[in-house]
This record gives C-alpha cells, structure tokens and sequence, in this order.
C-alpha cells in the first residue's frame, strides 16, 4: 500500500515533459523541445505550466508554497546544466522571464530580460567581462523593463531621463553613451521607480523573480492580450506558462547581436530568407526606432560564419515543420543562440503564394494547402487596387516600406482615441503615427490603415497589421509628423486629420487625395487555391446577385448559379421608383395595374440581363419583400414632386404614407402577405420572369428560372401563392408557344414554418433558411436594432458570437436541424440551402456541411471565401 500521495507537477526542466500536451506547457516549450532533439544551440530554461497560473488565479494571485518550492529545485537544476550559480561572485546566472501560451500571441503578453541584476551582481559581471559598458547598459536595461511590467511605472518615465542624459551628452544613439554615463542613468532609474511606484526596487534576485512570474501571470489579462484572443477567436486559452531562461546578451560587444528573421518573406511571399538583424543590441531595441536595422543578407559580411550556420538552421527548421518560420536569435561573442520559433504571421498573398509553392516542393499536400489558409484571408485579396490610370496625373508624395499589402484610401487621424471613436461610430479612418507598440493594439483594431514614420518590415506594427490583414506602411523616413499638432508633413506639404491619402502597396507609393480604384487581378496561386477548394468541397456555391454586374463577377468567382436575387433592389432604380410609388399610391386595382404595366418592361429586361449573365445556370428570383413604406418618400421636397406627377393633393400622399407606416414592419405587411392583399405585383413579377425566359429560349438560350416565395406563415399562404404563380405562368407560356422548366421555392425565415416543414414541403419544390430573419423571430432580437448592442453581449461572454454574423449553432441549428428531418421525411431529395450574411461566414458554412444542406449562397465577393470554408467544413469533418 502506498503512504505517500504523489505530489502535482507544476514546474518542468528543459528535459522533461516529452509527453504533456502544449496546452499545460505553451506551445513555445513544444518548439523548443523540438529543437533541443534537433541539437540545435538552444539556451536552457524550465517552465512553470498553466496550471500553475490557474492556481494562482485561484489563491488570489498568489503563488502557492508547492511551486515555491519546484521553482527552487528547478533553479538548482538551471545552474548545474549552465556550470554557473545565481550568486556566483565569477559568473553570475542571469535569466529572461517570457509568457508560454499554448497558441502564439506576439507581443500580447510581457517579458523581462537580465533578471537577477543588482548592485552587486553588475558589478561581478564587470569583472568576469572587463565590459562596464555592457554590464551597466544591461543593469539599466533591466530596471527599466522591471519598472514598466513589473512595478507599473511608465515607461515615458524611463524614456524622459534617458533622453535628459543624451541631450546632454549631446549623443543621439543609446550606443554612444559611456559607462559611466549609463551609471548615472542607473541611479536616475532607480529614483523614478521609488518615485512612482509603490515601492523601491528589490536588489534580492528570489523577490525579482516571484514579481515577474506573477507580473507575466497577470498580463494574460492585460488590454491588448484580451483582445488579441477576441480577434483571432481564442476562446480556450485561458491561461499562460512562463519560462525561465538562461540570458544571451546581444548587446555584450560588437561581435554580438540580435533580432528576428523568416524563412520566407512574410509580405512579398518570395521564398528567400527575409529579416533583420542589429549587432551590440538586446530585444527592446527592436521596438525602438532611432537604431535602423540591416537586412539579415547584410549579417554574411558581418559574421559569416554565424551567417552560414543560421541560414543552415532556418532550412531545417522550415523542412521540419513544413511552413515558413519566423525566428528569433541572439549571437553572444560570436556564438548563435535560437531563442524561439513559430509558424509565421503572413498576408493573405503570402498565405497562398506559400501553401502553393509548399505543394509544388513536395513539402505538403493539397488538403494541408488548403488548411493552411484561413478562408476569411481570402477577402484581402479581393481588395481594390489603384487604377494605373489615375496614377499617372496624382502628385507622388513618397515610398515606404511594403509592411503589409493592399490598397488604400481614406481620412487620416493622428492619435488612437480618435481613431477608436471613429470606429465606434462606423468610420474609416487611417491611423497615422511616429511608432507603435503592442499597447496601441486596441487602436488599431479601430483603425483600417496604419502609417508610422518609424519602424521596419518586421516591427511591431508590421506583424500585428499582417495577423489582422490590414494594410500597413512602414518607415515613411520623408515624413514628419507632429501628434500633438495632428499635422503630417511630406515633400513640404502639409497634410491635417481628416485630410485624405492614397497608400499603394503593390508599388509601395504614397499619393495625395483620393485615387480611383480598379477591381483586383487574381493570381495563377489564388485560381489554384480554388481549384483545389472545388475539388475537395461537398458543398455547392451559390451568389446573391441583383444585377447583371453581380452576376458576372460572381461567374468569375466561381459561383454556380445565383441562390438570391432580391427584386426590391431593382425596385429603386431612378428609372422606375416613380411607378413604383404610383402602385403603391394607387387606390383601385386599375391604377395599380397601369403602375405595374409601366415596371413590367424593367423587370423583364433586369431578368434578361442576368438569365444572359448566368446562360444556363439556375437563377432563384425572390418576389418582393419589404412593407411598401420603405419606398415612399420621407422629405417634404420629395412627397411635393410625386403629388405634382400624380395630379394628387400633398395632403393625400402624407395620409397614405402614415397609413402604410408600421410599428413592427418585420412582422408586418411583407410578403407573402401583400400578394394577398394585391395579387397583381405577383402577377406582374412572375410574367416578367417567365417571359424574359421565353425569349432567351428563343435564341437558344435555356434559362432555369426558380421563384422564391419569401417569408410564409401558414400554407394555406404558400398554397394561395403558388396558385397565382403557376397560373401566370402558364398564361405566358402559352402567350409564347413555349415551355419553360421552373421552380418553386420557398425561404424559411420564420419558426413556426420550420415545426411544420414537412407540411410546406407537399407545396414547395425545394427550400431555402433566411438565417437572418430566423435567427431576429428564434431568438427574439430585432436585426435592424440589434447592433446598438449585441457588442456587449460579446464582450461580456453572453453570447459567444453575434448570432447575425456566425449561426447560432444551439437553438438556431436545432430549429434547422427539426426542418431539415421533416422536409426529408415528405421530399427525400429535396435540396435545401442557405443565403444571406450567414451563407459566406466560415463558421456557419462549416455548421452547412455538417447538417448535410446541399448549397450555400453568398455575395459575390464573399464567394472565393465560400468556397475554400466549404472544403474546409469537408476536411476537417471526414
């Protein structure tokens, strides 16, 4: 019988943990466990798990004795593997304090480097290096990045005295100050944190330590973590490890360096070894900006031999993990040190342009290709673009560094907070500043377009503009900007906020004013990603399309046939809204009728356009379905004009308009419900289609026209419906001599339709679920109203998703789930789909192949994302 109870795990070396999933020791540890198998010059650490962090969270942010203690064991373990000791009085250890989380989170969380640096220990690293330049560069180094993260003193604090020093040393490089300047900058350090913070700096490396494990364990909720993880959708992660590591320093002498490098350009998608490197520096100077850094080619002339052996390491590393890496490395004396790798951030070019040359070298297969590529990424590559055109009469104010791709165009703003305002109110705005850093994530979030006059193609604001796929320019060294005027000078022009630029990304200019923009040109890579998506895809792919505009451009997505053409928009035309109006005006049926004599000849010719645009593909034509107050004028001037077109009295036009008025217009007089009060606008809408029909079919031309009845209640609805349509139809036919194969569907919008499915589907031919107005009746939220505050819900995990942009996936797919059942019970090979917002979002795409609907329809520019979610849902669902 055992007596002792084994004790819970919470701190693991380097060498342990072969078998613990990331989630428990983050997923840097996998990295580096992996590398250290690959014998790959790695500095040791241990690691304190995310079960630790939950304890502490638990025990009131505090770490319990059990990890004391494990930590202490590991500590011991950490200096017999480095032939060092924590007090050496030869050779003190010195480590680097880093969040762990199981997924990447660049930047999100904190770290503190050249922990254990005190009074005493500074000066024995003097002695062991004859370096006080170093030793006292990295003492203030530490006391700064200790004051900011761990004792909450602003970082400006620290900037204000460092600038004081090299103002007067009239010096402008921190390398150019003297050790004994740097000395002075020690003592002034520690005045600001004794100043601002709510104690003095602890020289006792064991207290520096529990500080900064439990400041790392709380930035898991700091601003910019928590809305990292709302942005890429991390819900699961819900703690962090921290390592402890054995510090190389970058900064020791001209012969060491550091910075960051990718296997692969991140932005321009060439596959060649693309970075950055800066020598006698440590990783806060990387989000510095007065020191510019080399190309990491550069570092060949500089150190060829670290070169060689980096550029060795970065190929296996790649062909290891099949996809481009983005590394970090410190060369000390001479000697290369990988600190971390991970899958790379990279554009959506590059995100295609990569997964496809990856196949074509035999790294990976389609279905990994696929996967690699994240379907909403698609939507950047759709963007447009600067028509050349245009170009070539605008005034050309600058170049700048390709941060991250695309074109745009819009108001320029100068600080965060204004930025952030315009977002809230559902304004583009382009964030225009000196720099950035991880702690302005929220404000560019908020912003569309970021510009900084400082910073490089793999600096803070590069990175975080790739992973939110916004377009980002970088390094605008002709530009001056003054934030606190809001003032932006290029080439002796002075630009203010709200003025507007044009950022080209394709030949990395900046213009004056606002440019014309063309639609996208679509890569070979990109039509092979789709290839790909349509081989491996179960469902088809529809377009909501309106016009013949839309129809053709969503051919050339790859759409199958139109799932949705909504025949109100057409109704607003210039050309015909005055007749619209007549028929709504119009107090007997003979009026009506002549209203609706004079729309015939539009919707005819709106439907002979895109029967043209589709050939032979199915079209689904929804009848019209809004209230008729939506097309009534609300400006006096307006109403004035229609009663001196109608011969009406003004008085009687506002008397009809307040009579039409409705309270609840979405449970109001809509369709089907109008066609019982004014059969005619059914009769008018189903002659112009099946006649538009008939004569395409004359020219060879064989058109599939489908009639959607929208938003039914009862059947008896549907059947009075039906009726009207089928007899119309078969007049004009007959009027043509002609037969047309049509079809009659319905959408299911409402939930009592749904719970008596099996009932409609002896009337309807085929169904379609408007997830929009099914999800505002289930859930009892009005769409139109919903916005003002469905944020909240989110943000405050009532709801996980906004129920009108990603299907409800409990009460609203068990409602389609009922439907689905009962239709199949009555119709077995009855096709069923969805259109609308929800029809081109991956979320509920995935959901649609799970419940084994046959389409989905979408715009048309949401149709390539369509595609690749679906064979996406196909993938990941075998």
């Amino acid at each position: 019988m055992c007596l002792f109870k084994k004790k819970k795990k919470y701190v693991y070396s380097f060498a342990e943990g072969k078998w613990i999933s990331k989630e428990i020791l983050g997923g840097k540890w996998a990295n580096l466990s992996e590398m250290v198998s690959m014998w790959l010059p790695i500095p040791n650490w241990f690691i304190i798990t995310t079960e630790s962090c939950d304890l502490y969270y638990k025990n009131n942010k505090s770490l319990a004795q059990e990890i004391l203690d494990q930590i202490e064991h590991q500590l011991k373990s950490l200096e017999h593997h480095m032939w060092k000791k924590l007090w050496d009085i030869n050779d003190p250890l010195l480590v680097s304090i880093r969040s762990w989380a199981a997924s990447s989170m660049p930047g999100m969380m904190d770290t503190i480097l050249n922990l254990w640096l005190n009074d005493q220990s500074v000066q024995w690293i003097i002695n062991k290096t004859n370096n006080p330049r170093f030793a006292r560069d990295s003492y203030r180094r530490f006391l700064q990045m200790f004051g900011d993260v761990v004792m909450w003193v602003e970082y400006d604090h620290f900037e204000e005295q460092l600038e004081k020093i090299k103002s007067e040393k009239w010096v402008k490089l921190d390398t150019d100050l003297s050790a004994e300047d740097l000395q002075k900058l020690v003592w002034l350090y520690k005045e600001v944190i004794s100043k601002y913070s709510w104690k003095s700096f602890p020289e006792d490396p064991r207290e520096q330590l529990i500080m900064s494990v439990n400041a790392v364990f709380n930035s898991r909720n700091n601003e910019r973590a928590i809305v990292y993880r709302k942005l890429n959708d991390i819900k699961w992660l819900l703690w962090t490890a921290v390592s402890i590591q054995s510090m190389v320093f970058g900064n020791m002498w001209e012969t060491s360096g550091t910075w960051v490098c990718f296997t692969r350009n991140p932005s321009t998608w060439e596959n060649k070894f693309y970075g950055e490197f800066l020598m006698n520096a440590q990783w806060e100077d990387v989000v510095a900006w007065i020191r510019t850094p080399a190309e990491i080619q550069e570092l060949e002339k500089v150190m060829p031999v670290c070169y060689a052996e980096l550029v060795e390491i970065y190929k296996r590393l790649e062909k290891h993990y099949k996809d481009m890496q983005d590394m970090e490395f410190t060369i000390q004396e001479g000697k290369l040190y990988i600190l971390q790798t991970r899958n790379g951030k990279r554009t959506a070019a590059a995100a295609v342009k990569i997964a496809v040359d990856m196949n074509w070298e035999w790294l990976i297969d389609e279905k990994t290709a696929l996967l690699r590529i994240q379907p909403e990424q698609l939507d950047a590559l759709l963007h447009k673009q600067i028509d050349p055109e245009a170009k070539k009469t605008a005034e050309l104010l600058t170049k700048w560094l390709p941060a991250s791709p695309w074109a745009a165009a819009w108001q320029i703003v100068f600080n965060a907070e204004t930025a952030h305002e315009r977002n809230e109110n559902w304004k583009k705005v382009m964030l225009v500043r000196i720099e950035t850093s991880p702690e302005d994530i929220v404000w560019m979030v908020a912003s569309q377009w970021i510009l900084t006059a400082r910073w490089w193609m793999t600096s803070h604001a590069a990175v975080v503009a790739r992973w939110m796929w916004k377009c980002c320019v970088s390094w605008c060294s002709d530009i001056i900007i003054d934030e606190k005027n809001k003032t932006m000078i290029v080439n002796w022009k002075t630009f203010n906020e709200w003025d507007t630029i044009t950022l080209d990304w394709s030949t990395w200019e900046v213009f004056s004013g606002l440019l014309k923009a063309i639609d996208p040109e679509l890569s070979w890579d990109f039509q092979t990603i789709m290839t790909w998506s349509d081989k491996y895809r179960k469902l088809w792919i529809r377009t909501n399309a309106d016009t013949p505009e839309d129809s053709t451009r969503a051919r050339e997505f790859g759409a199958e046939w139109i799932g949705l053409c909504r025949t109100e928009h057409m109704f607003f035309a210039e050309d015909r809204i005055k007749a619209v109006r007549e028929m709504i005006l119009s107090d007997n049926l003979e009026w009506r009728q002549k209203a609706l004599a004079k729309l015939l000849p539009f919707q005819k010719a709106d439907f002979l356009w895109i029967f043209k645009a589709m050939q032979w593909l199915p079209c689904t034509i929804r009848f019209l379905d809004p209230p008729l107050h939506e097309f009534l004028p609300q400006e006096e001037s307006d109403i004035q004009e229609l009663a001196k077109d109608m011969w009406i009295d003004i008085n009687v036009i506002k008397e009809r308009i307040a009579w039409l008025h409705e309270f609840n217009p979405m449970l109001g007089h809509r369709w089907c419900r109008l066609v019982i009060t004014y059969p005619e606008i059914a009769e008018m809408q189903t002659e112009a289609v099946i006649s538009a029909a008939c004569e395409l079919k004359k020219e060879w031309i064989d058109t599939k026209p489908e009639i959607m009845i929208p938003l039914v209640w009862f059947k008896s609805e549907l059947d009075f419906n039906t009726e009207i349509v089928r007899r119309k139809a078969k007049e004009t036919m007959d009027k043509y001599w002609i037969q047309i194969d049509y079809k009659l569907w319905t959408m299911i919008e409402v939930p009592r339709w749904a719970v008596t499915a099996d009932k409609i589907a002896e009337t309807a031919e085929f169904f379609s679920f408007g997830t929009n107005d099914l999800t505002q009746m289930w859930l009892g939220f009005s769409r139109d109203d919903a916005g003002k505050f469905i944020k909240e819900y989110v943000n405050k995990n009532i709801f996980e998703k906004d129920p009108f942009q990603t299907i409800d996936q409990d009460w609203v797919w068990e409602l389609v789930k009922i439907a689905i059942e009962k239709w199949r019970k009555t119709r077995p090979d009855i096709k069923l789909w969805i259109c609308g917002e929800h029809g081109g979002e991956s979320q509920s795409i995935d959901f649609c192949h799970r419940v084994w609907l046959d389409y989905v329809s979408c715009s048309p520019f949401r149709v390539p994302i369509a595609r690749l979610a679906a064979a996406h849902a196909a993938l990941k669902n075998t």
